[in-house]
């Protein structure tokens, strides 16, 4: 298995957005943070243990990768793909 994965193909895997196009907008729209630093690139790295912050509808999300899939399956195994380190209550 591979120790990385990129950023718009694990975020389309997880199923954090419906296409690969939205997923592609996200990674490279200069609003997200891989570990700390901003990213605006779709093919930056991501591995197992990375943090990922964003908004996404109204309100800001923070993951932990805690697995990099090795293909985009159905929701119940794309959720075991990351945490959730943010309250629902979250505003963006």
């Amino acid at each position: 298995m591979a120790e990385s994965l990129r950023l718009d193909l694990f975020l389309w895997h997880a199923r954090i957005v419906k296409t690969r196009a939205l997923a592609r907008e996200l990674a490279e729209g200069g609003r997200l943070r891989l570990d700390g630093r901003v990213v605006a690139q779709a093919h930056a790295q991501v591995r197992v243990g990375s943090i990922l912050a964003f908004a996404r509808q109204g309100r800001v999300r923070v993951l932990k990768v805690e697995a990099l899939p090795t293909r985009r399956g159905p929701p119940t195994e794309a959720r075991t793909l990351y945490s959730e380190l943010t309250s629902e209550a979250a505003p963006a």
